[in-house]
């Protein structure tokens, strides 16, 4: 198997690991991203609970949206359900979109940052922080 392919493979295990709790592995894969790809790259929107906004905590992630190049993968978290969609957008005008699963979203995404590791040095570092 060529190496990139491999690299992918490892990346969406990677990727796919603990996701057994998928409010947590959401939060936890949010702020992965987040922290690890450029600015711009990853949005969060959050729920926030009356109690959450009381004892001053961020609340859960109600949707994570990743802009790799010209895909963007979205992910919505609602009660517990979670529903992924992939899009192709070039300069703001999305040209295609489609609901996906979670590991189909997680291996657009795994593709997604091992396209965008290869140019850029921040991405990278994502990369080695999931593989690690």
């Amino acid at each position: 198997m060529p190496e990139p392919e491999r690299e992918v493979e490892l990346l969406a295990a990677a990727l796919r690991r603990d996701s057994t709790d998928l409010n947590l592995y959401v939060n936890v894969l949010s702020a992965n991203l987040a922290d690890s790809l450029p600015p711009g790259a990853v949005r969060i929107r959050r729920r926030r609970s009356v109690a959450e906004r009381l004892a001053g905590r961020e609340g859960s992630v109600a949707e994570l949206d990743v802009a790799l190049g010209d895909q963007r993968l979205s992910l919505r978290m609602d009660r517990g359900q979670v529903a992924g969609e992939i899009s192709h957008e070039v300069r703001g005008v999305v040209l295609s979109r489609r609901p996906a699963d979670l590991n189909e979203w997680i291996g657009a995404l795994a593709r997604s940052l091992a396209g965008a590791a290869a140019s850029n040095a921040r991405a990278r570092e994502a990369v080695e922080r999931f593989l690690a």
